[in-house]
């Protein structure tokens, strides 16, 4: 064969795997990930179908009608590292509505003292013990307890693992009850004695090591941190990007399902002909006859309501009880996972109120204030944002004479204690909480609106021993060619975390399809 026949040859092998059948992938779990996952892969070449259990797609990224507004039923901003999800919301053509909050900063409630949380810290664990907002806080016997940490060696007390005994050993117990512990259960849904500290501030152990203090690895840290505000929101809520998201994957041609629980995960198996018209296509394909050059699928996804759908990936981008519960329905290699001593999620109620006393608008307790867990309190809940002194776009939504706070049940560890509560209950505990932390003694009858909405998927992602669980169920998962996996139960919570995991697991996905071909080709 000649030169000019080879590359005839191989022009037409290209040709061919250019129009051969579209790659199918199956996406279960409609949230964040996994409409980015399909978002990813809804291109040329690939039939993406995602399959959402619930009513609604974007996962805690969701809207709230309340009194005439939409407002964020779940998360409200998005964390800047990275410039991943600046990079989505540029895709899909919202940069114009990228906002940044009021730069006031949160506060901090201990016991029946709110005070501004102290700005130069990570995590709630302050740079410089004796500024004035460390002292405000905590006062100067816990500041000067903090400043010790200067003068103790590092080499005394060695590398910590959890974030609470480092922080009290370092500082003590008031930096580590009054300021951290409120910030991080607030963040991670967990106490921050069972959080890893290099999963939740990487670097900080080294930076421990080699200058000597728990102060001044925060401050350099700090330092090395980009400029600007470390998280942003969207004009009109967060649940516009996944409502986007919808939006562009429909049009790249996607197909997306609500109401569609998937229970097993199959290999793909060639049915068995059940009629002689179904026998005499079989032979027919054996005689050589043209027939559909579909290729054979790798998998079968099994619904709730009987139906099936053959895929030749499936990405599980499903909440992690569910997922565990698939994973090893794919393969025999993953039936360890559905024993996986996984934690249990915490729970969290969130509760927004809607107030009309004009007091709410003028008073000096910042963007919100996170509670610490301390006797004598006053206050069940564990932070309360108030999002019209947050976000300048809530309050031109709420108009004059209104004010929409926000509040969070539910601390680590522990189930919300205000599930089983009526509403009418609920909205009393509620508006006096948020009455006793504004300092503001309003009457009931100042609250317009209320809603209540419940989470329960806020695990504990950064706790001690979950980092190596988590790899277990990657490594086991990836293992299997046409399987993957992602979500915020193995990512972290925030968009930050989970877009880059999606976007990796979408580029593995559409990587099936040319190594496929070329495997052809060369044949």
């Amino acid at each position: 064969m000649s030169g000019h026949d080879d590359h005839d040859e191989i022009g037409d092998e290209i040709r061919h795997a250019v129009e051969a059948p579209p790659t199918r992938i199956v996406v279960i779990g409609g949230g964040m990930a996994g409409l980015v996952v399909a978002r990813e892969c809804a291109r040329p070449g690939f039939a993406v179908t995602v399959l959402e259990a619930g009513e609604r797609f974007g996962g805690s990224v969701a809207p709230l009608e309340l009194d005439g507004m939409t407002l964020d039923a779940g998360a409200e901003s998005f964390a800047t590292r990275g410039g991943h999800v600046a990079e989505l919301i540029s895709a899909l053509g919202l940069d114009d509505e990228v906002v940044p909050p009021n730069a006031a900063g949160a506060w901090v409630r201990n016991g029946t003292r709110s005070v501004p949380l102290p700005k130069a810290g990570l995590l709630g664990i302050p740079s410089s013990p004796l500024a004035k907002d460390v002292v405000a806080a905590i006062g100067w016997g816990g500041a000067v307890r903090a400043y010790l940490d200067r003068l103790i060696p590092v080499l005394k007390i060695g590398q910590e693992r959890r974030l609470g005994a480092l922080v009290r050993k370092r500082m003590g117990a008031k930096v580590l009850d009054e300021l951290v512990a409120p910030v991080v259960t607030g963040v991670y849904s967990a106490d921050p004695k069972d959080l890893d500290v290099d999963v939740v501030a990487p670097g900080l152990n080294a930076a421990l090591t080699r200058l000597g203090s728990l102060s001044g690895a925060v401050g350099e840290l700090r330092s090395s941190a980009k400029a600007g505000s470390a998280v942003l929101g969207l004009r009109g809520g967060m649940w516009r990007l996944p409502a986007a998201l919808v939006d562009d994957i429909r049009n790249r041609g996607g197909e997306l399902r609500t109401g569609a629980e998937v229970t097993a995960i199959e290999p793909w198996r060639e049915p068995e002909p059940e009629s002689l018209a179904e026998a005499a296509v079989e032979e027919a394909v054996g005689a050589g006859e043209p027939v559909d050059e579909t290729l054979p699928a790798r998998w079968t996804v099994r619904l709730a309501d009987g139906t099936s759908i053959d895929a030749d990936a499936v990405v599980v981008a499903a909440p992690s009880d569910a997922a565990l519960r698939l994973l090893p329905t794919a393969a025999p290699g993953l039936a360890g996972l559905a024993e996986l001593d996984w934690p249990t999620a915490s729970s969290v109620e969130l509760v927004t109120l809607v107030l009309t006393d004009d007091r709410v608008g003028s008073a000096p307790r910042g963007t919100g204030v996170l509670v610490a867990d301390t006797p004598g309190s006053g206050v069940r809940a564990k932070a309360m944002t108030h999002s019209s002194a947050k976000w300048q776009w809530v309050a031109e939504v709420a108009g004059p004479g209104r004010h929409i706070v926000r509040l969070s049940y539910g601390r680590a560890g522990r189930p919300a204690e205000t599930t089983g509560l009526p509403d009418a209950e609920l909205r009393a505990v509620a508006t006096a909480d948020a009455a006793e932390i504004l300092n503001i003694p309003f009457p009931e009858s100042a609250v317009e609106a209320f809603a209540r909405t419940p989470w329960t998927n806020a695990l504990p992602y950064a706790t001690v021993g979950q980092r190596e669980r988590i790899q277990r169920v990657r490594d086991e998962a990836e293992s299997v060619e046409g399987l993957e996996v992602t979500g915020s139960w193995l990512t972290g919570t925030g968009l930050a975390s989970v877009i880059p995991d999606a976007r990796r697991v979408a580029e593995r996905v559409r990587g099936l399809r040319w190594r496929a071909l070329t495997e052809n080709l060369e044949r």
